[in-house]
Formats: C-alpha cells, sequence, structure tokens
C-alpha cells in the first residue's frame, strides 16, 4: 500500500519520468557515462535475445518501466537487425520471459511516460503481439486519453501503430488528422511529416492534402537527401490519394536517383512498384534502378529476396534479363509459399510471358496453396492465369468452385463485383440461379466501373450459356435492364466533378457508350464550371479515350488550361493538349494555348523522357506545328538510341504505341517540313508492318471497286488498295485527264504486285508517279468509317486530316466516302451509288 500511495503522488510521478528520461539518454550516450542502473546496464550488454530472457528472470522483482520498455525495444532491435526469413518472432512470442514482460508493462501502463506507451506498443505489435490481446487494447485507450500533448514524433510513431492494427479509418486516427491540420507548420521533421502523411492519408480533406504536399517539398530540400525513405513515403502518399504531384514527384525522383546505388532489392523493390501505380514517367530512376537490380541478381538466391527482385525487374527487363529471372523462378517454384507465387503470376501477367514450363510450375504451387487466399487475390490468380494461357481445367475447376462459395459469403461490394468479373472469365456451364440473386442484390451500391464490369460479365454468360432459353433469357434480361437502371440513376445524381471522373477514369467499352456516354457528357457539362487544373487531366483522357467532341468542355479545357500555364508541370502538356490534336478541335483560343504551351515545355525539353517527348510531338504534327528545337532533340541520334533502351522497359503495347508514333513523326516531318532535312528511316520498319497485315480484301471494297470500275469505263482504271511512298494505303486510286477522263493503267504488268493483287510503289522510286498526262490528277478515293470521325458528330479526327494533308503533298486529289453517307437510305441501289461515285469524281473536283 505505502509503494501505492508513493508511486501516485506528484512528486515520485516526476521522479519516475526523470529516470525514463535519464535511461533514454544513457540508452543514447552510454558509451560515456558510467550507468548506475544495474539492470538495464545488464540489459544493454545482451547481445541475443536469450541472455535478455535470462536477465528479466533473475530481476522480476526489479523491473521497472523503463526496463520493460528498454527490453521490448531491444527485442525488436535483435530481430530487425537479420533478414527476414531468419527472424525468431515466434520463439520471442512463446517465450515464458516475454509474458513476464507483457504482464509487467500491462499492469506499469498508468506509470508510463507518454514515448514509453508508444514505444512498447510499437515494439509488441513489431514483435507480433495478437491485436485484440488486452496489453495491446489497453496501450491504445492510455494513448488516445494523452494524445493532445504527444510531441509530433510521438504521434508520428503512434499513427503507424494504428496503421498496423487496421484503424484507418477510426476516431482516434481522426483525432491524429485534426492535430495534425492544427500543428502543421510546428513540423520541421520530414521523417514525421512522411510517417504522419501516409497514416493519414485516407481522411484527409483536398485542403489540408495540399498544406501536407507544399510542407513536404519544403523539408525535402532542406533534408540529408541519403534518406530515401522519406521521398518514398511521399510518393506512397500520392499514390493513397490519387493526387498526381508531377513537381513533387519529380523532387522525390532525383533524390532517389542519388540513392539508388547503395539500396537494397527490398527498397528497391517498394520503390519501383510504387512508380509502376502512377500515370508518371521516371525514366532517369528507371534506368539506373534496372541497373542497380542486375547488379543484384546474383545475390537473390532465395525466395524471399528473389521474390523481390522478380516483381521489381521482371517489368523493366530486357529480354535476356527477363529470361534468367525465368529460368531462375522455374529453379526455386517449389520452394515459393502462396504470396510469393502469387505475386511471380502477376508479374509474369503484366508482361505476358510464353515459358509455359514456369507458368504450369507456378499454377501448380498456386494450386496447392488455393485454400489460403482471400477474395481478391482468388480473383488475381483467376486473371492472370487465363492472361498467361494457362491449361489446367482441374484448377480452373476449384478455382470456379471457390468463387461461387465466396461470392455467397464476402461482404464488401468491390469483391462481389472483382469475383463477377473473373467468374464470367472462367470456362463455365450455366450460372446459378444464387450468382444472378448476389449480384442483383449489390447493384443499387455499385460503382460505374462496377457496374460496367457486370454487364461486360452478363453479356459474356448470355452468349456462351448453352442452356439458352426464354426464362433464362428472361434472368439476363432483368438482371441487364436493372444495371442500366442503377447507372443512369447514379450518373443524374452526380454532384461532384472529382467523384465522377474517379467512376469514369477505368470505365470504357461499348455497353457506356451506347447507354451512358450521351447522358455523362450532359452531367459534365453541368458541372464544368467544378474544373480546375488539378482535376483537368481526368477529363482530358475521358474526351480522348471516348473521342467525344463536346465543344463547351473542350473551350472550358481550353480556358483553365490557359489561366494556369505555370502551374501546370511540363510533362502534362502532352495529355492537356491530346483532345485538341486528336479530335481536330480548333479555335482562337486553342491556338494561344498551343502557343503558349510550346513556349512553357520548350526550356524543359532535355528533362523529358524519350517516349513522352516523341507521344508529344506527335500530338503537335497533328495539328500541323512542328517546333524546331523539338523537332531538331528527337532526330538526333544519341536521342535514338535512348528511346531505344527505354522501350525495352515499357509493355509490349506501349512499345508498339511509340513506335507507330515515331514512324507516323518521321513521316510528317519529312513531308511538311523537308527544310530540317531529317531523313525516312522508317522504310524497313513499314515493310516488316506491311508484310504482317495479310487482311484481305472486303466484299464491301471489292463491290466499291467494281462499281468504280463501271463509273470511270473499265476496272483497268481503278487501282485497290495502293501503297504509296511513306506506307500510306490508299484504298482507290484513279487518274483522271485534263478533260476529266479516266486514264487506264495499261501497264499493270510493270508495277509491282504484291501476293494479294495490291498495287504498290517503292518509296523511294516515283518515276512512274511523276509520268502524268499534261493536266491530269491522280484522285485517292478514300473510304472514312466510324472509327475515323468524332464519336458524336461527323467531324473527322486528327489523323485522318493529317493523312489528307501528307496525301496532298504526294500528288493526290484526295476524295473522301464518309460511312455515314454511302450507307444512307438516300444509296440502297447500286444505281444511286455509282450516281455518288460519279458525283465525287467529276463534281467535288470541278
Amino acid at each position: 500500500m505505502k509503494s501505492r500511495l508513493f508511486l501516485t503522488c506528484p512528486w515520485s510521478t516526476v521522479m519516475l519520468r526523470l529516470c525514463a528520461l535519464r535511461c533514454d539518454f544513457h540508452r543514447l550516450f552510454h558509451h560515456g557515462t558510467v550507468c548506475q542502473d544495474h539492470v538495464l546496464g545488464q540489459l544493454r550488454a545482451c547481445t541475443v535475445e536469450d541472455q535478455l530472457f535470462d536477465v528479466v528472470s533473475k530481476n522480476k522483482a526489479k523491473l521497472t518501466v523503463g526496463h520493460v520498455g528498454f527490453a521490448v525495444g531491444l527485442l525488436w532491435q535483435f530481430q530487425r537487425e537479420r533478414p527476414e526469413m531468419l527472424r525468431t518472432v515466434k520463439l520471442i512470442r512463446a517465450h515464458p520471459q516475454f509474458l513476464t514482460l507483457r504482464v509487467l508493462a500491462e499492469n506499469k501502463i498508468s506509470l508510463m511516460d507518454d514515448a514509453t506507451v508508444v514505444d512498447i506498443l510499437y515494439g509488441g505489435l513489431r514483435l507480433q503481439i495478437e491485436p485484440h490481446d488486452s496489453l495491446i487494447q489497453q496501450l491504445v485507450i492510455e494513448a488516445w486519453n494523452r494524445l493532445e500533448r504527444f510531441p509530433m514524433t510521438t504521434l508520428s510513431k503512434l499513427s503507424i501503430c494504428l496503421n498496423d492494427l487496421g484503424l484507418h479509418h477510426s476516431p482516434l486516427m481522426g483525432h491524429i488528422t485534426e492535430i495534425v491540420n492544427q500543428r502543421l507548420d510546428s513540423i520541421e521533421d520530414a521523417r514525421v511529416l512522411t510517417t504522419l502523411m501516409i497514416s493519414i492519408s485516407s481522411l484527409i480533406s483536398a485542403r489540408l492534402r495540399d498544406a501536407l504536399i507544399e510542407k513536404a517539398a519544403v523539408l525535402l530540400d532542406s533534408m540529408d537527401t541519403f534518406h530515401y525513405n522519406n521521398p518514398r513515403r511521399v510518393v506512397q502518399f500520392l499514390r493513397h490519394t490519387k493526387c498526381i504531384h508531377r513537381p513533387l514527384l519529380e523532387k522525390c525522383s532525383r533524390i532517389l536517383r542519388k540513392n539508388v546505388p547503395n539500396l537494397d532489392v527490398e527498397n528497391l523493390s517498394i520503390i519501383v512498384t510504387l512508380y509502376q501505380s502512377l500515370p508518371f514517367s521516371t525514366w532517369d530512376f528507371r534506368q539506373a534502378a534496372i541497373l542497380r537490380l542486375v547488379e543484384l541478381m546474383d545475390s537473390c538466391t532465395d525466395p524471399e529476396s528473389f521474390t523481390k527482385l522478380f516483381i521489381a525487374l521482371g517489368p523493366l527487363a530486357g529480354p535476356a534479363t527477363r529470361e534468367r529471372l525465368e529460368s531462375t523462378a522455374l529453379q526455386l517454384a517449389d520452394q515459393l509459399n502462396s504470396h510469393q507465387a502469387l505475386v511471380i503470376a502477376e508479374t509474369l501477367e503484366e508482361r505476358p510471358s510464353r515459358n509455359y514450363q514456369l507458368i504450369n510450375k507456378i499454377a501448380s504451387v498456386l494450386h496447392r496453396n488455393l485454400e489460403v487466399y482471400r477474395p481478391v487475390e482468388i480473383a488475381k490468380i483467376i486473371q492472370a492465369l487465363i492472361l498467361l494461357h494457362c491449361q489446367s481445367p482441374e484448377l480452373f475447376s476449384s478455382l470456379r468452385s471457390i468463387v461461387l462459395r465466396y461470392l455467397q459469403t464476402c461482404v464488401h461490394i468491390y469483391e462481389v463485383i472483382m469475383l463477377t468479373r473473373v467468374l464470367a472469365m472462367l470456362p463455365s456451364a450455366r450460372i446459378e440461379e444464387s450468382v444472378f440473386s448476389r449480384i442483383d442484390a449489390v447493384l443499387p451500391q455499385c460503382s460505374l466501373v462496377g457496374l460496367s464490369s457486370v454487364t461486360t460479365a452478363v453479356a459474356k454468360w448470355m452468349r456462351s450459356d448453352p442452356s439458352y432459353s426464354q426464362s433464362t433469357h428472361s434472368k439476363y434480361v432483368r438482371l441487364l435492364q436493372n444495371l442500366n437502371r442503377c447507372a443512369h440513376e447514379r450518373v443524374q445524381a452526380a454532384n461532384r466533378l472529382d467523384v465522377l471522373m474517379e467512376e469514369l477514369k477505368f470505365i470504357s467499352g461499348e455497353w457506356f457508350e451506347e447507354m451512358l456516354l450521351e447522358e455523362t457528357i450532359v452531367v459534365l457539362q453541368r458541372l464544368a464550371d467544378q474544373l480546375t487544373w488539378i482535376n483537368l487531366l481526368d477529363l482530358v483522357l475521358f474526351l480522348t479515350r471516348t473521342t467525344y467532341r463536346s465543344t463547351p468542355l473542350l473551350d472550358r479545357i481550353a480556358n483553365v488550361a490557359l489561366e494556369n500555364t505555370h502551374k501546370i508541370h511540363y510533362s502534362a502538356v502532352y495529355v492537356t493538349l491530346l483532345p485538341f490534336g486528336v479530335l481536330n478541335y480548333d479555335s482562337p483560343k486553342v491556338d494561344e494555348l498551343f502557343d503558349a504551351y510550346i513556349q512553357h515545355f520548350t526550356p524543359k525539353i532535355s528533362s523529358f523522357d524519350p517516349h513522352m517527348l516523341v507521344l508529344l510531338a506527335y500530338v503537335l504534327a497533328l495539328t500541323n506545328r512542328f517546333p524546331e528545337p523539338l523537332i531538331r532533340e528527337i532526330f538526333r541520334v544519341d536521342f535514338l538510341a535512348k528511346l531505344d533502351a527505354q522501350l525495352e522497359t515499357l509493355s509490349n503495347a506501349q512499345n508498339m504505341r511509340v513506335r507507330s508514333r515515331l514512324m507516323q513523326l518521321n513521316r510528317a516531318v519529312c513531308l511538311e517540313c523537308p527544310e530540317f532535312q531529317v531523313p525516312w528511316f522508317h522504310e524497313r520498319y513499314c515493310m516488316q508492318l506491311h508484310r504482317r497485315d495479310h487482311s484481305s480484301v472486303h466484299l464491301a471494297q471489292q463491290e466499291i471497286h467494281r462499281m468504280l470500275g463501271e463509273v470511270l469505263g473499265g476496272i483497268n482504271c481503278v487501282k485497290l488498295a495502293v501503297l504509296t511512298p511513306y506506307f500510306y494505303t490508299v484504298d482507290y486510286e484513279c487518274v483522271l485527264d485534263c478533260h476529266q477522263q479516266a486514264v487506264p493503267y495499261s501497264k499493270l504488268s510493270e508495277l509491282q504486285i504484291n501476293e494479294e493483287g495490291k498495287v504498290h510503289w517503292d518509296s523511294g522510286s516515283e518515276d512512274e508517279r511523276t509520268e502524268l498526262p499534261p493536266g491530269a490528277k491522280r484522285i485517292a478515293l478514300d473510304f472514312l468509317n466510324s472509327k475515323s470521325f468524332c464519336k458524336n458528330s461527323r467531324h473527322i479526327k486528327g489523323d485522318v486530316l493529317m493523312r489528307k494533308r501528307h496525301l496532298e503533298i504526294l500528288g493526290y486529289h484526295v476524295l473522301q466516302i464518309p460511312h455515314f453517307e454511302w450507307n444512307s437510305m438516300e444509296l440502297s441501289t447500286p444505281d444511286a451509288w455509282k450516281e455518288y461515285l460519279r458525283k465525287k469524281l467529276f463534281r467535288e473536283l470541278t
């Protein structure tokens, strides 16, 4: 009783805290002052867990709050210094003396100073004490009671603990968020700030997010650049908040790039994976990371380190390195645990592998572990195996049973949607009634992306259902009707542009375009006043992806972009200008916008990632703009060499897209800017593409060809599928003399004719093309299908307009046959079609 009273008196409390502070002081400076606390001295002398537990066993009656806190921290320190595979956390947790420490800690919580409360909570969680353990719960309660007086360093550490406990959205984390909001100006340590940023990222307002970003930018400038975890956490924060703050990302990339030579596989894997999930290109960092990861390959011989290497290097590596990685993965496959097998399967899917021996081996490891995977992981497995063309009926049958079981039990909407989507990927017979009921029940709560996924699944089931009948058909129809109703209600109810754009970011496909696109555009126009330079790019990408030419929205984008030129990062210029080039939208305001942005990015040309510079130049070329500094930069030999190196690290789809854009840019510069004297160096590339294109002439094309022959006076007066210099393919070509009479091609045998019967010229020789009768015209007739026009109008796209310019430079008179004219009700007979062609040829040219 006396001791208890003594410990509760104010002076005793002060002395106890002084003692704890002294312990902390000695912990830092124990090499200097001789420690008078013999138990603490013994604890300090410990180098392994057994020694520490021996000290605890012999001094149970003497252990103070400071001793307990020091012991728990030291136990975690021992574990942290070892590789993960050599850690013995389970053995520590089961040791009787660890139980002693836990009981002592729980009994002495009220005596702990603020830092010790959080330190023991942190150490206990690192040592895997269960969240429901009474010690953890009491420490959290005690921390909450003292929250307002915690210094920011302690608050930062507590926030990590709450994340570990899954309390990201708890009232306690909300309280911490409010304290950060109030005391943000007082934080001067980048480590404290960035840790708090990660912890509270799911609860912050847009205003606090911007304030945190501004503060982080200042502290990153003043910190030691070798503290790479601070910029890493900033990148993680930006990913969590879905905020692509390009200047801050660029700053983080510079710091991380300096640290690459000293990073290990684990840290490099974390950072590389973070960047791969962001729409922000970091070629300098990626290049350095690739070199460092290749250096580390020989040291990654255990499953844990190799898996981290594989997921970081696999998506970036060239063919030789990928082959080496896959060979090692095959050797280690049987040693992989469930998580390692899953992430390797996902990595193989990212840049689809054709190593079927490895794919089958990983599939067998996944099969052995199916029962341990959560619903989201099962969905990932199915998607990876389907896209990797895995052939394992038994595995897919097991997966289908698990999906059906999870569909009945999972409570999260996103899990139901994800499982529905992958269920439609699996080879299956009919869909159970319980699946329809489960889907129908969650539809009112689904996002637009979720509704789109379900619609795709239902449409696939309808096509493949072998028991198709009137009753089955009715079930599908009712479900689709419910889907459409929920989607329309969700779009119509939208009142925040940011929220709507987040849902539209990943939505596409026929269902959306047919059922919702027009309505969505109306809502976006209603919310256009909420457009800012921060959320601008999402709307830009949406309009480009849907190819919808909305004059009010494009004008609004141009105005906002022009007003905020200095705020928009140079690397975002390409995306900002993209819809105006793709949708062929021009106005005085757009002209002003392009001029301003060309001036904006020109000083930064050398800072662009190579492939982004090519894409930017292509967009400008669509609008007939060729800034000389940009063109000179791209067509330098060393730039093209750097671009080649980068292309190896991109996905197959990105690689093909950039190569195609470079070819189109090369062609445009050669034709439209001969003064730059840029050589045409894509002859071989275009020939390879042409030889790979085995598309036959469609019946409709043959029919138009026959009609043109009748109109022109003979089939030998018109050529089909003509390959021009610089490798454009003209649908139909003919020559009219000065009297508008067709000139027959009387020397067809002298022309180069390929195996499909398509005529082409060598792009290096134009002798035949120049030998026309005086006053004659070479005519190109192009049939324009629906893809040549913007979604909602008869306005041709930018690439179609550029093609027309180029054909005219090559000496053609270009006539276009829009699909909506050719397939109109007015042209429903052969005579009407021939009269249409006659007007095109003989009236539009006069």
